[in-house]
């Protein structure tokens, strides 16, 4: 019977295709340069001439500061995902398929990290490194790395005890060939729900980073520093702070909704099967 495609999915993937589009847009084009100072200009409300979402404090449009933070956004989340699923997913396929001392290891490694927040993660990298967008990245990435390594090694475990997964390592199949051929398409499902619900994570961290100042420098747009900078304008143009704040919303409820659909459309079931991440 064909599956019903859910409002969570169809809602949290039009928020995450207006994020991904703005991006790429402000690749190849912005109402002004994001980093152009017109002094003149500064302080101008949303819906003046020229100007769709108004000015800050130096007079840099705002529409074009927000299209130029979707692609920072962006950008963070990918990295951040990919060194995740990275170094987790092998992980967690090598505990699966090496129990014992490698699997308490490597469990236990995973425990540490898990124990650091991706934030003070972030923090502790700030500390050693430049405030950067690669350290934030980083950190990031490392920081969800346990999640990978456990949803791969719980849903890993399952698949192993399948009897023709018995058979295949019998006749002597590679712990490698196994975890090609076997394990990632059956975990596939489970990796994407994770991906997407790390990819909210990952925005929600640099933002929180960018606005300590310990997350993408300046001249280049953050919603987090450009959140940050407006905290002390509230009287004076409150605008600063509304775009920054509910792009942030935004982006991070439609991976969150897209993550909730993408689980209802390949498994309904996914979630019971889902193991303890704390």
């Amino acid at each position: 019977m064909k599956r019903r495609v859910s409002p969570t999915l169809l809602i949290g993937g039009a928020l995450v295709i207006i994020v991904v589009a703005t991006a790429l847009i402000s690749v190849v084009w912005t109402p002004s340069d994001p980093a152009h100072v017109e002094v003149p200009s500064r302080f101008k409300p949303p819906g003046t001439a020229g100007y769709l979402l108004g000015t800050d404090q130096l007079g840099r449009d705002e529409f074009s500061r927000i299209m130029a933070g979707a692609r920072n956004t962006l950008l963070v989340g990918i990295v951040t995902v990919v060194i995740a699923m990275g170094v987790g997913v092998p992980l967690g396929g090598v505990a699966a398929l090496r129990r014992g001392v490698l699997e308490d290891v490597t469990m236990r490694i995973s425990d540490v990290l898990l124990a650091f927040p991706a934030v003070l993660l972030a923090l502790m990298f700030a500390a050693v490194f430049n405030p950067s967008t690669i350290t934030a990245m980083s950190a990031i990435g490392i920081a969800l790395v346990p999640v990978f390594a456990r949803v791969v090694r719980g849903a890993g475990l399952q698949i192993l005890q399948q009897d023709y997964v018995t058979v295949t390592h019998t006749y002597g199949a590679s712990g490698v060939w196994i975890f090609i051929r076997h394990l990632l398409p059956n975990v596939s499902p489970v990796l994407i729900v994770q991906a997407t619900v790390a990819f909210a994570i990952a925005i929600l961290a640099e933002a929180a980073l960018s606005y300590l100042g310990l997350g993408t420098p300046p001249p280049t747009p953050s919603w987090g520093r450009m959140l940050s900078e407006s905290q002390t304008l509230l009287d004076q143009a409150p605008w600063l702070a509304f775009w920054p704040g509910a792009s942030i919303a935004l982006a991070v409820l439609g991976f969150n909704l897209l993550g909730d659909g993408l689980r209802e459309l390949l498994d309904p079931k996914l979630i019971e099967r889902l193991p303890a991440q704390g």
